[in-house]
């Protein structure tokens, strides 16, 4: 159970599905596949869809880049959130949008895993946060040539770090789409 008062709520985050993060990144049809049943089911069951979106000097705002890619379309009523650091969090409102919508509770997909969306991981962690990574949601590109694991082992790893992780009062989980549930958390329950 989060350790935040007075939020039983869950947000599914979809983090920085732009052409400049994602083109040419592991399994991208699939993972996008996923994310875009888990908005479907999210919407159906009116749970808060909140899209993060990156900007950098290899992202400019409003570029094609910057743009998400087009199976993913966010509805005008679901907040979207700009940053400029890996942790989805740092210098946003999204710990507003979240507490407006009595989250503790966040399910993350998305892209880069072993940038943005691990940042985004640990930074709901240490804000009190339960935070369930959605296995089969996320991706990253090949940086192979500069000394990293393939992409499959960096996705296979932080899914396998990410389910144990746990801390007082709040728990990490890693769960694949077809097993994700919205319902509110009840103390000690797995996502």
């Amino acid at each position: 159970m989060t350790t935040l008062p007075d939020r039983p709520n869950t947000a599914l985050l979809v983090i920085d599905m732009q052409h400049g993060a994602v083109d040419g990144s592991h399994g991208l049809a699939g993972v996008i596949a996923n994310i875009v049943a888990l908005v479907a089911r999210a919407r159906a069951e009116a749970v808060p869809v909140i899209w993060v979106q990156h900007s950098d000097d290899r992202m400019k705002y409003g570029s094609e880049s910057w743009q998400y890619v087009p199976e993913l379309v966010r509805q005008d009523a679901e907040p979207v959130v700009h940053k400029k650091y890996a942790d989805s969090f740092e210098a946003t409102d999204l710990e507003d949008v979240l507490a407006e919508r009595a989250v503790g509770h966040v399910l993350v997909t998305g892209a880069q895993t072993d940038m943005c969306v691990r940042s985004t991981l640990h930074g709901a962690f240490v804000r009190g946060y339960d935070v369930t990574l959605v296995g089969d949601a996320h991706t990253t590109e090949d940086l192979t040539a500069y000394g990293a694991p393939t992409p499959a082992e960096v996705v296979a790893h932080t899914n396998l770090y990410w389910k144990w992780q746990s801390a007082p009062g709040r728990r990490g989980d890693t769960v694949e789409t077809a097993k994700v549930s919205f319902a509110a958390r009840a103390a000690g329950q797995a996502s």
